[in-house]
């Protein structure tokens, strides 16, 4: 107990990262051990975020031990932190009563994302059993399109009448304040529950008791529709620095809100969602590294075999090429430098030009001034890789005709996949298709294929062959 205690007294010194690795070493050689009292103690004065955390860490048959340990409180809030795949393996491993009383308990929004990930028939009977106020939540927010504002906002939100008095505005707000996920914005409807403004409760604390909401109120409210995409709100909670936004329905009726923190979580899922696109991986949104090992295979493999396919065209190209290479066998060695090095500069177009699409960084520039920009870049590039280039192969080969025709086609294919690389994710959003995911293979099958004819056909003349 002596070493719990120690424990507990030096957590407020640790950093986020050192305190997840501490709580989870410590607990899971305390579960091993069968001090569940021990294990227990330690987690009390550990945040639910940072509990979630450790006990993901954990290896999967204690996952349910550990969060049996919790307080029926702390259990709900550690509930809605943990990530989908934990939270769908405690479901089949609790008592069916646990469950229930901890999804029953969850905000709106994180059970319905939380819905998304399971099995139709577990969300079901889950359904079943929550009472009826909380089954209705749900399926109304279930019944909106995935990725929409409508999917991810919460409806605990509390809205006034414009006839009211600040006083009383004040009264709503004690009376409702723990069934409401944000209370520092109130807004505003009229008899028809139609949206009309908004107040803050600073503008509310600072007014007269008597003063009515009308008159205090912004009426020029920003929102956003229910069918609304998701990445949409993210960029406009970002750019006005809300804390949340409201959501309306086509009659302007006020349904719901999307909170700051749904939002976070949704940049990262996009953001993470790209990354692993630019790498040709598809997750579905999962986590990465808790994915079966055969099904990260089964997604991975489908863009390798395009490359694999790509550079047997590029092979085919070379073999149709031997009677220079027979003449002059030392511009075989360059081959890998000059289409490496397009691939690399084409990857670095598509990376500038898909996050600029992302954020919207891009917008006020046209499709064509983009191109533009990344052709004089490329074009930069290619120049100055192209004298290193020219020089490096004078130096390993004694030819200058060959150092040239090396140098020459480097600044080519630079231009090449810079043009690739900037046009080719502007063309694939057009077609509705994911740039990320599509530009990095058709980039490198565009930068091998034509790289290598520029290539040989630079030397044919260079060399007068």
């Amino acid at each position: 107990m002596t070493e719990t205690n120690n424990l507990n007294s030096t957590i407020q010194n640790l950093s986020r990262r050192e305190l997840r690795d501490l709580v989870r070493t410590q607990l899971q050689m305390l579960l091993e051990a069968g001090d569940l009292q021990g294990a227990k103690s330690i987690l009390v004065p550990v945040r639910p975020a940072d509990i979630a955390e450790a006990i993901e860490g954990l290896p999967e048959a204690m996952h349910a031990l550990a969060f049996r340990l919790l307080s029926k409180d702390d259990a709900i809030k550690v509930y809605e932190y943990l990530d989908y795949s934990v939270q769908e393996r405690l479901i089949e491993e609790l008592k069916s009563q646990e469950v229930c009383d901890i999804v029953d308990q969850m905000s709106p929004d994180d059970r319905a994302r939380l819905f998304d990930e399971l099995p139709a028939k577990v969300v079901n009977r889950l359904l079943e059993q929550l009472s009826p106020a909380e089954r209705q939540a749900t399926a109304q927010l279930l019944g909106y399109e995935a990725d929409t504002a409508g999917r991810i906002m919460t409806l605990e939100f509390i809205s006034l009448k414009e006839n009211l008095t600040v006083s009383q505005a004040l009264e709503r707000i004690r009376n409702l304040a723990n069934a409401s996920e944000m209370i520092y914005y109130l807004y505003v409807i009229d008899a028809a529950r139609r949206l009309t403004g908004i107040v803050s409760l600073r503008e509310l604390v600072t007014s007269q008791p008597e003063q009515i909401i009308g008159e205090i109120m912004t009426r020029d409210v920003v929102f956003v529709y229910t069918d609304t995409d998701q990445e949409e709100v993210a960029r406009l909670i970002q750019r006005y620095d809300f804390l949340a936004v409201p959501v309306v329905d086509r009659e302007q009726l006020l349904v719901g809100i999307v909170t700051v923190d749904d939002v976070i979580d949704i940049l990262q899922q996009e953001t993470t969602e790209d990354i692993y696109a630019l790498g040709g991986v598809q997750s579905g949104g999962d986590n990465y590294f808790q994915m079966n090992l055969l099904e990260i295979a089964r997604k991975r493999v489908v863009w390798l075999l395009v490359l694999l396919v790509t550079n047997t065209v590029t092979g085919t190209i070379i073999k149709s090429q031997e009677d220079i290479l027979a003449k002059v066998v030392t511009l075989t060695a360059f081959i890998p430098l000059l289409t490496g090095t397009g691939g690399n500069v084409g990857a670095q177009s598509s990376t500038v030009v898909i996050r600029g699409m992302n954020t919207d960084e891009i917008r006020s520039l046209g499709v064509l001034q983009v191109i533009g920009r990344e052709v004089i870049a490329g074009a930069f590039l290619g120049g100055m890789l192209g004298t290193i280039a020219t020089v490096w192969a004078y130096f390993l080969q004694g030819r200058l005709e060959v150092a040239i025709a090396v140098g020459t086609s480097l600044v080519a294919i630079s231009i090449l996949a810079s043009i690739s690389g900037s046009a080719l994710p502007f063309l694939f959003r057009y077609l509705r298709l994911d740039p990320a995911l599509m530009s990095a293979p058709f980039i490198t099958t565009a930068v091998d294929v034509l790289g290598v004819l520029i290539y040989f056909n630079l030397a044919r003349v260079i060399l007068k062959l």
